[in-house]
């Protein structure tokens, strides 16, 4: 197996569930990345060009991998990597584990997603498209929530990929965040929902949908919008299922899946987005014994599934990422970059990011690995303070 990219969110709870099916695993990362999984003796490391700079040249790189490493299947751990795995997979013998074709394009549009997610009967904020820099009608009533269309995708011979959210509480916030993104970059703007965010999981397979699984946020490592810092285990609901199993089929799903939701105060539960790759709280479904990234790769190779869990058992676990619960705790000491965010109190954040409870799982820890989880910490800290994105601090 190869998998890739080595320091995306979820590598590493997915390197650890593939291996210990009894594959063989290495990894391909940036070349001017030193991924915590470099950490793991026993996963070989395979820079490639990074793609922003060039896809020609990565995708080079990434074939070359796939020879030196004598992968059966290259599984894809992020958007930037679907992209890329996509295409160097095309006309080799190396099985794709992962979308292709039409569901890698539904993967990568967030308009194709909403599109899909409403005639399956998913409640669907209402949505403007626009590029950027242009700006919303006037109609627009703020709050308002802009986000890229496109997570990943090819623009001047890089690999651009769609950039974080950002809240706008009136036109001077709104324009500029329109002028953070790139010229001509495809956007979707939407009401800034108030909510719980929750996400439901499952494998697609040829006899339906199994291994369901649903989490809820306890904390985003930005209060404003970002990928969670700790989450929770939480029973399935049937009327998600419906309409999530309603929209794998009319997509022709295969292979796993994340739908990403939120809850709001009346109970309603709004789609947010699809993700068609490992997602970052694998470290959750593992604990309850989900191993979606090994049975993922043993569907991708006609391996026998054997029997799987129709769902989760009841058992409530919390997940948390040591670096980002501190990105959390140092984002809201700053305090909020836009009037348009609610805001934790100080005193209760850091309470509650200090506490332990008996029971917490953290991302990314297993019993002789130490290096890992500390290099991952870490690391997860100061690229965020690397980062030009606001949402990272």
């Amino acid at each position: 197996m190869l998998v890739g990219f080595a320091d995306a969110l979820a590598a590493i709870e997915s390197v650890w569930s593939i291996m210990a099916a009894g594959f063989s695993v290495s990894a391909f990362t940036r070349s001017d990345s030193k991924p915590a999984l470099r950490r793991l003796d026993s996963v070989e490391i395979h820079p490639i060009a990074p793609p922003e700079r060039g896809v020609e040249e990565a995708l080079r790189d990434l074939r070359a991998a796939m020879r030196d490493s004598g992968a059966e299947a290259v599984m894809p751990l992020d958007d930037a990597a679907l992209w890329l795995c996509e295409r160097a997979c095309a006309g080799t013998r190396c099985v794709l584990v992962g979308p292709s074709g039409r569901q890698a394009e539904v993967a990568l549009d967030k308009r194709l997603q909403i599109d899909a997610a409403g005639a399956a009967g998913f409640s669907v904020p209402s949505t403007q498209f626009t590029v950027a820099p242009a700006m919303p009608d006037s109609d627009a009533r703020f709050p308002l929530v802009v986000r890229p269309a496109i997570a990943a995708g090819e623009r001047a011979g890089g690999l651009l990929s769609g950039g974080a959210a950002r809240s706008c509480a009136d036109l001077g916030e709104m324009d500029g965040a329109l002028g953070s993104f790139e010229p001509g970059c495809p956007l979707i703007i939407q009401p800034r929902l108030s909510g719980v965010g929750e996400g439901v999981f499952g494998l697609a397979t040829a006899d339906g949908v199994t291994a369901w699984s649903a989490h809820r946020r306890i904390r985003m490592m930005n209060p404003a919008g970002s990928g969670s810092s700790a989450c929770i285990s939480i029973p399935v609901e049937e009327s998600v299922v419906g309409c999530a199993e309603s929209m794998v089929d009319r997509l022709g799903w295969s292979g796993l899946f994340m739908l990403e939701t939120l809850r709001d105060a009346d109970g309603r539960v709004w789609f947010i987005e699809l993700n068609g790759r490992a997602w970052g709280s694998m470290a959750l479904a593992r604990a309850v014994g989900l191993e979606y990234p090994a049975w993922a790769v043993a569907q991708a190779l006609g391996d026998r599934l054997g029997q799987l869990p129709r769902r989760a058992g009841g058992e409530t676990v919390r997940a948390r990422h040591v670096g980002r619960e501190i990105i959390h705790l140092l984002a809201v000491i700053r305090g909020p970059r836009s009037g348009a965010v609610p805001w934790p109190s100080r005193p209760g954040t850091v309470r509650d990011v200090v506490s332990w409870h008996r029971g917490d799982r953290p991302y990314n820890w297993r019993r002789g690995e130490l290096p890992v989880f500390l290099d991952d910490t870490v690391s997860t800290v100061i690229n965020a303070f690397r980062s030009k994105r606001r949402t990272d601090i």
